[in-house]
Parts: C-alpha cells; structure tokens; sequence
C-alpha cells in the first residue's frame, strides 16, 4: 500500500477470531465504529453516518480481505487514500495494526485548514480505543458527530472527583493516559501546552481552576475547553464542553483528540496497573517527542 501518514498499533482484549469478528460484524461495527455499516466481504466494507468524517454516504471500496488484513480505498472530499486493519496474535490479546495513508499534514490539521480528512487522525484513535472497550465488555467513549456545532461530552468514571481532577491537570499524570507530551502549570492563570512550553511558550491558561470540581483553559484563538466534575458514590460524572470557535467549521479534530484522550482517562483510572492498550502511535510531521506512547 502507499507510505501510510497515520500507523496505530494497539493491543486490543480478544483472541483474533473474535477481534475480527469485530472487524466485519456490521451490528459490531454500528458500536464501535459508525452510525452505518455494511459488510459482505471480499465484495462490501462500508461504514458511514454522523461519527464518519464525510459521511452523508459510503465512500468504501474494497482493495484485499482474508483472515488477518482488511484493506480498502476510503475517498473522503474527493480524496482516496488507503486504509488498512492488520491483525496478529499477542500474548495479551490480538495486535491491530491500523494504516491510513494520505493523510493532511500536521501543520494543516492544527491549523483547521484540513476540513474532514483532518479528523481521520482523531477519528481511528477514537475508533480504536472504543473497539478495546467493545471487546473488553466495557462502556465506550462517545464519539464525534460531524453534523453538529455542539462539542460536548459527558462519561461516568469509576473514581473520586479529586483524583480525576488531578490526573487532568497535573502534567506527569496527563501523559500518562493522554498519550502525548504536555506541560501544565495547575493553578487559576497557570499554562497548558501540548507538545510543551517549547513548542507553544504562551500556551493556552487556565481562566477557572476549583479543584475536584472545574477547570477551564482559553486558547489564544479564544476556544475554551472545560471539564466540570459531580461526584457521587466514589464516582464521577466528567462533561467536557469545547467552545469559542467558528460554528461553521467546528474543530472536529481537536475534539475527537480529546474525546481519544478521555477514553484513555478512563483506562488509566478504572483499570489501575493495566497497561496501555497502545504500542505505537505513528503521524507523519508530528514533533520528535510530542507523542508518548507505552512500549
């Protein structure tokens, strides 16, 4: 296939025969992955729907399938690129081996200038995370809906407010369980930077900051995000809201980062001493040590 811009490895809770499974049930699929989906291999793999990136209708076609590799032709805005699930047995379960190739470059993608093929990073990491999830029983991470102008987010966590609230600001934790480099100074008017203060010296602030209960960041384009936190029962009800951006062209890839993030906040908080269900993570022009990623 072509140098892919976007490679995911992840080992997913399932022996291969029912992560495959996974892979072409359309009634899995319709889970995990889209609103849509229709698969009658070697001939049909189609997803489609509000979570798909470009997806009023199915833009799939297939290029190989057997029993280990899925491959297909994906055209999202007149683009075709190639895409690739390859599977292999590991001790803890099976190895998925996701490829997308051509792809927008990283400076497009951050820049909102890459329109819907500027999520397809976002969307497989989500999409990948929540697979795990299906195949460990768990309840998944929400996903993006390309349809809407309202970014908001809402997940039980089994852990006490205080404790979810430190992971979120406290730097050596967020590493952890968001999967890239960051650095945050946690207190009202403190920095947030990912990729770190060298990379983004002004980095976005905190403009409230009430431990175990609330935090919000502004950005310099003026975007905020913010958490609120309502505890009961030793648990958690996290809402993440992102606002302040252009109605007409919604920062969906952003989004879908941080909703990929919450999944894996969810992870490191309910299933302590697990190990990462990532084993690489690889994006094309992405800064040398922005991403950190389990090995």
């Amino acid at each position: 296939m072509t140098e892919p811009d976007l490679r995911l490895r992840a080992v997913v809770p399932a022996p291969l025969k029912v992560t495959y499974e996974a892979l072409t049930d359309p009634a899995a699929l319709r889970v995990w992955l889209a609103e849509h989906a229709e698969v009658d291999l070697p001939g049909k793999y189609e997803f489609w729907g509000r979570f798909t990136p470009d997806g009023a209708e199915p833009r799939q076609r297939v290029l190989h399938a057997d029993e280990r590799v899925i491959r297909f032709g994906w055209t999202v805005e007149g683009v075709e690129a190639t895409v690739e699930f390859e599977l292999a047995e590991d001790e803890d379960g099976t190895l998925v081996t996701l490829s997308h190739s051509d792809l927008p470059s990283f400076e497009e993608v951050i820049g909102d200038k890459a329109g819907a093929r500027g999520a397809l990073h976002t969307f497989w990491s989500l999409a990948i995370a929540n697979l795990a999830d299906y195949l460990a029983g768990r309840e998944l991470t929400p996903m993006v809906d390309f349809t809407v102008s309202e970014l908001r987010a809402s997940v039980t966590i089994d852990a006490a407010p205080e404790k979810v609230f430190d992971s979120i600001v406290q730097p050596e934790v967020f590493r952890k369980w968001f999967g890239a480099h960051v650095d945050i100074e946690p207190r009202l008017g403190g920095r947030f930077a990912m990729g770190g203060f060298e990379l983004d010296p002004g980095g976005a602030k905190f403009v409230e900051f009430e431990p175990g209960r609330k935090a919000a960041l502004l950005f310099a384009d003026g975007e905020t995000t913010s958490w609120e936190l309502e505890g009961s029962d030793g648990k958690t009800r996290l809402t993440m809201m992102h606002s302040g951006f252009d109605p007409a062209n919604p920062p969906y890839a952003g989004w879908g980062g941080w909703l990929g993030g919450i999944a894996g906040l969810r992870h490191y908080l309910e299933l302590p001493g697990r190990r990462s269900i990532w084993r690489q993570v690889e994006v094309a022009g992405v800064p040398e040590g922005m991403l950190v990623v389990d090995q």
